[in-house]
């Protein structure tokens, strides 16, 4: 194509054929300015080619103009140049007059004619980065600078003005809006339908500068009350203002229940964590599929670079063991060890590459998903061969940032619990009763605090050499929690892999050479004695400590805080077991 002025003054002005149809609006104006020039030259070449007057700001301008083809610029039009430092661009009635227009009114399409303004009939536009700027750690002003103004309200305008003016926000249906141009004009579903997508991201973004700035706000007045808190720490308070907004992935089939309708959403912009996973195999991901792989990807997560397998179940830890060596296979094996019962029908996440090993250890056993950030190309093959078995690429979820849980009438909303500083840090903790831990059982008691956090409340945890062995969660009081975790130690762990995945592995055999009974061997019993354990809140009083006392475990790490710890700090030492105390708690209910 040859190459064409980067400017032209318009020509093109209000229609003479009087009103439109509200069924299919011909585009004849298109306002292109957008920040993320994906696909832009591609769509302005559409445009061109249908005979569309294309009308640009700024860098949006000069790349379509870089590529051969004719642009008019907006100050071309307003008479009025962009100024302070490209605030003020399409601010201007000329231009927002033609968005705006009601097709539908005489007196408004004579009024246009009477101010020399031609329609308008689509708007493409992308915004500012401004959450990207924001997670990227800039100053306060810069990112004060990302705040679109001009964008938002050629959007908001557009949509509002649907019934005669399509609107783009996103690169990802450029084709399906070139294809319309092409057709004759968007119909008015398609508006509609744009419309509503446009609002949705103006909101979004609305929500990420006002729960940014409610930040900003909420940090000035604590550091005025606190100059020595730091962000996050108790007792300084969420912002006044929380906003988030999701757009929906998919429907699902339905929620908890079959009687519940449900959906899956991610926040804009976002593309991590299980709601932007990539799934290669398997049968659609359901609600509570979801769910439980979210906390399985958590606890996989929890333990820094060591690799970690961890098998959940109703949102439960059923197992998660570490491995020393790296193997993967290692760790889902002594994973899967903890409660190979319950890990029938459960989910499987990883912070590693599934192996082929590993595979052909998941495959006798029922599970719903496996999660990892990458499977080797054997594994996969070995893996795929389960029909629904859903397999899902995901990138590590995110700690920082809010969680919101809705209770009647709103919500209640806290940072996400992490480690605070030196919390996962034995050589932080205190010693209150005992012998000082050897290096062999200080790691498990790391391990077990590290892993207890993914444990529904009240949470005990039992572990041994990296792995979990008894998982006490869910209970209303603690000693019951107590008597749980010892009494799945050393019952399930003696148990089969599960009849019915020993009975599949029996009769089809383990792809690669063996079966369930070889790969996946049951554990011995009794396997709270010379265990540790870890409570995720302090015993209130001694009767757990003394549950787990007398089923043989030797270490405990706990956060201390109970008026009763003297009672519970004596019985231990009574029993001469070792006893550390954290400081902190992690409940999770």
């Amino acid at each position: 194509m040859a190459k064409q002025p980067e400017s032209a003054v318009p020509t093109q002005h209000v229609p003479t054929e009087g009103l439109i149809s509200p069924e299919r609006v011909p585009v004849r104006r298109a306002l292109i300015s957008v920040y993320d020039k994906t696909g832009l030259t591609d769509l302005a070449a559409a445009l061109v080619e249908a005979g569309v007057e294309i009308l640009s700001t700024g860098s949006t301008a000069a790349t379509i103009a870089g590529a051969g083809l004719p642009v008019a610029r907006v100050e071309d039009v307003t008479g009025f140049p962009e100024c302070l430092e490209g605030r003020v661009k399409s601010l201007h009635p000329a231009i927002h007059a033609g968005i705006l227009a009601d097709r539908r009114k005489t007196a408004h399409m004579s009024r246009l004619a009477e101010l020399d303004i031609a329609p308008i009939d689509l708007v493409v536009v992308n915004l500012y980065p401004f959450s990207d700027t924001v997670a990227s750690g800039a100053p306060f002003d810069a990112c004060i600078e990302q705040i679109d103004i001009g964008g938002p309200a050629m959007v908001r305008a557009a949509a509002k003005n649907h019934p005669g003016v399509a609107v783009v926000t996103d690169p990802a249906v450029y084709d399906e809006a070139a294809a319309a141009v092409r057709s004759g004009g968007f119909t008015l579903a398609q508006r509609r339908a744009l419309a509503a997508r446009a609002f949705a991201h103006t909101a979004a973004y609305d929500a990420a500068v006002a729960t940014w700035l409610a930040e900003q706000v909420e940090q000035v007045e604590n550091d005025a009350a606190d100059p020595a808190a730091e962000a996050g720490s108790p007792g300084s308070a969420p912002p006044a203002y929380v906003g988030v907004g999701y757009e929906r992935l998919a429907s699902l089939r339905y929620g908890e229940n079959p009687h519940q309708a449900a959906a899956v959403y991610r926040i804009p912009g976002e593309s991590g964590g299980v709601a932007g996973a990539r799934q290669l195999h398997g049968k659609a991901m359901s609600y509570n599929n979801y769910t439980d792989t979210d906390a399985a990807l958590r606890a996989a997560y929890d333990h820094g670079d060591a690799v970690t397998v961890a098998v959940v179940k109703h949102a439960n830890p059923c197992g998660i063991a570490v491995s020393a060596v790296g193997d993967a296979a290692e760790a889902h094996r002594r994973a899967h060890a903890c409660d190979p019962v319950s890990a029938y029908g459960g989910v499987i996440a990883t912070n590693t590459t599934v192996t082929a090993a590993m595979a052909r250890q998941i495959k006798p056993i029922f599970t719903e998903v496996v999660a990892a950030p990458a499977f080797a190309e054997e594994a996969l093959e070995i893996l795929s061969a389960k029909k629904n078995l859903r397999l899902l690429v995901v990138s590590p979820p995110r700690r920082e940032g809010y969680e919101i849980k809705q209770v009647s009438g709103g919500a209640v909303i806290q940072q996400r619990d992490s480690y605070q500083v030196g919390d996962a840090d034995p050589s932080t903790w205190r010693l209150v009763a005992g012998r000082a831990a050897d290096e062999t059982t200080l790691a498990d008691l790391r391990f077990a605090w590290e892993a207890v956090r993914s444990v529904r409340s009240n949470a005990i945890l039992l572990a041994k050499d990296g792995a979990t062995v008894g998982v006490g969660m869910g209970q209303v009081n603690r000693v019951d929690s107590c008597r749980l975790a010892v009494e799945r130690a050393n019952t399930l762990g003696a148990r089969s892999t599960g009849d019915a995945a020993a009975s599949d592995a029996t009769a089809k055999g383990a792809v690669g050479g063996g079966d369930a009974a070889d790969i996946l061997q049951a554990a011995p019993p009794e396997r709270a004695r010379g265990a540790v354990a870890a409570s995720d809140a302090f015993f209130p009083f001694a009767d757990g400590l003394q549950v787990l006392i007398d089923a043989g475990v030797t270490a405990v790490v706990q956060p201390g805080g109970s008026i009763r710890d003297d009672e519970v700090i004596a019985a231990a030492q009574a029993a001469g077991v070792t006893m550390y105390l954290t400081g902190a708690r992690h409940f999770a209910h």
